[in-house]
């Protein structure tokens, strides 16, 4: 990642409010607001254009939840979805009025497939969706999505933003039973590495949290049955290693215990000397 100039405007004063980020020699312009702010949004100008949408609603099974729309007069679509329960939008619009119907569908396509990698939200798409565009075009809208992963930690939602630290911490093991899984630190938490292995079975005391995570990742797949334990299918990312460490043990852990490094050092260790605590 190469170092951006993100430029956020408080239009109400307050961070609660509706806000504009932009990024510096970039075409688009993301617009967020809380539904109390939803009235204020529609007398916008921007929101008469093309762009894609993400609506953000309450906890469900312990996630927040998203919908992913696109719209060529994205304000009049927002009306429509009013009396569904959202409590924050956030818009993404081109200021040069270059974003046509098929790179709309293409944007909100990868976007929902995105948010579906992701255990930490719940996606409230029915199907996905996308459209077919020439090789530069999907060019340039990669390169437009892009920005829009950089602005979404800006505006709260940072479901991806651990993917920039994969490489910035070495790999840690938690062992059980033979079994082995594999993860790093991250700026927001902790991601256990495609391929790592699981206990199959729980233990008794296992918390309803635990309980209830473990089997939205063997619904998704992302968790599965091989011989007499679950393997990771893909890198998978958690809020603390101590959740992961869970998952991975089938109980409650102390991840800073647990999570060790190839010499078998523990986090905790690790976190101390790096604290200048020796």
């Amino acid at each position: 990642m190469h170092p951006i100039t993100i430029k956020l405007f408080l239009a109400q004063g307050h961070a609660d409010g509706l806000r504009i980020a932009e990024i510096s020699n970039w075409s688009g312009k993301a617009i967020a607001c809380p539904r109390n702010e939803f009235n204020t949004l529609l007398k916008r100008d921007e929101v008469e254009k093309p762009g894609i949408y993400l609506l953000f609603g309450d906890q469900e099974d312990s996630n927040p939840t998203v919908y992913i729309g696109e719209a060529e007069d994205i304000g009049r679509r927002l009306k429509k979805h009013e009396t569904l329960d959202w409590t924050q939008v956030i818009t993404f619009i081109s200021k040069d009025d270059n974003l046509t119907k098929s790179h709309i569908k293409y944007l909100e396509g990868k976007l929902i497939d995105k948010f579906r990698e992701v255990d930490a939200v719940s996606v409230h798409n029915a199907q996905t969706s996308g459209a077919k565009l020439p090789e530069s075009e999907i060019a340039y809208m990669n390169a437009f999505l892009e920005c829009v992963y950089q602005i979404l930690p800006i505006l709260g939602v940072y479901y991806f933003s651990t993917k920039q630290s994969k490489a910035k911490s070495s790999v840690l093991y938690c062992k059980i039973k033979q079994l082995e899984a594999k993860g790093r630190r991250t700026n927001s938490g902790f991601i256990v590495l495609k391929g790592s292995q699981a206990v199959f079975k729980l233990r008794p005391s296992v918390s309803n949290a635990i309980k209830n995570r473990r089997q939205m990742l063997l619904d998704k797949k992302i968790l599965i049955e091989e011989n007499d334990y679950l393997i990771f299918t893909r890198d998978h990312d958690f809020s603390s290693p101590s959740t992961a460490g869970a998952i991975v043990r089938g109980g409650n852990t102390n991840g800073l215990i647990q999570w060790k490094d190839k010499d078998g050092q523990t986090l905790k260790e690790i976190e101390s000397q790096e604290n200048g605590n020796e």
